[in-house]
């Protein structure tokens, strides 16, 4: 079993090497917090401080993917299965039983799943922006809403057209999007490449061909919500209730959909709610 007061850089699942932000006091109940599309670890810098002053330590990695050592070629690589498995051998490298899950964007998509099929593994889940998968899909089957703002998952299912596409306009989507510039700028640097984000867009191509079930969350589970969320509706945001069987929270915040970037406050305030009322 690992020392479980060791510091993290890196972790390791079959043969791939993820880097990992490790903050925080080492003695702390640890929080994994998982990063979205196109985005990297460096989207939680504004709300680990206010973790850590709480006194948890944080485990923030570049997911499959987005780490250099991390980033297989094949397509089926980046299934849900092995999502969330890397988010467990996180868990292993971190010498505890249990853990905080917290993640936005496709970062919550995998806190949900995680969650749901590891219930031993989880103490609390905090997800922002993603509503829980089940949610989801039930929406865009219902609503043409959702269906409207989820355009660019079917046409990230093109071969090779979507990486160039999105690398020529990295800037100019994310803009529209509501990131904020610093944060543009240093997502850009890393991701805005056709070959960068090949590994991105393959996590959206592979959950066609996944096999995880979306379970029922039956830990204790928080959902933050931007209200002007150009990729999520209200519909799945209000479904997900549905798939939460323990002690739930939803918050909804008058804001878009980057929430660690531009919502830091409240988004970090939610998250020591949730892990406090596990204490």
């Amino acid at each position: 079993m690992p020392d479980p007061n060791q510091r993290i850089t890196t972790f390791s699942r079959d043969g791939l090497r993820f880097d990992v932000t490790d903050g925080g006091p080492p003695g702390g109940d640890v929080v994994v917090l998982l990063h979205g599309f196109p985005t990297d670890r460096t989207s939680w810098d504004r709300v680990s401080p206010r973790l850590h002053e709480a006194g948890l330590r944080t485990l923030a990695p570049d997911q499959r993917g987005y780490s250099p050592g991390a980033s297989p070629s094949e397509r089926e690589a980046y299934r849900l299965e092995e999502l969330v498995a890397d988010v467990l051998a996180l868990v292993d490298a971190s010498g505890h039983e249990r853990v905080h899950v917290v993640g936005h964007d496709w970062g919550g998509a995998i806190a949900w799943l995680v969650a749901g099929n590891h219930p031993d593994r989880v103490a609390t889940v905090t997800v922002l922006s993603t509503p829980h998968p089940a949610a989801m899909s039930r929406a865009l089957k219902a609503t043409l809403e959702q269906k409207r703002k989820s355009w660019y998952m079917a046409a990230f299912q093109l071969p090779w057209l979507p990486e160039h596409t999105f690398a020529a306009g990295f800037n100019s989507l994310l803009t529209r999007s509501g990131l904020p510039a610093e944060d543009r700028r240093r997502y850009a640097a890393r991701l805005a490449r056709a070959d960068a984000l090949a590994g991105p867009i393959d996590w959206y191509r592979a959950a066609r061909s996944s096999h995880l079930g979306a379970h029922r969350v039956e830990v204790p589970a928080t959902y933050v919500w931007g209200s002007r969320d150009p990729f999520l509706g209200r519909t799945a945001a209000e479904l997900t209730r549905e798939h939460v069987g323990a002690d739930y929270e939803f918050v909804e915040l008058d804001a878009g959909h980057w929430l660690p970037e531009t919502r830091h406050a409240e988004s970090a305030a939610a998250i020591l709610r949730r892990v406090a009322g596990d204490s």
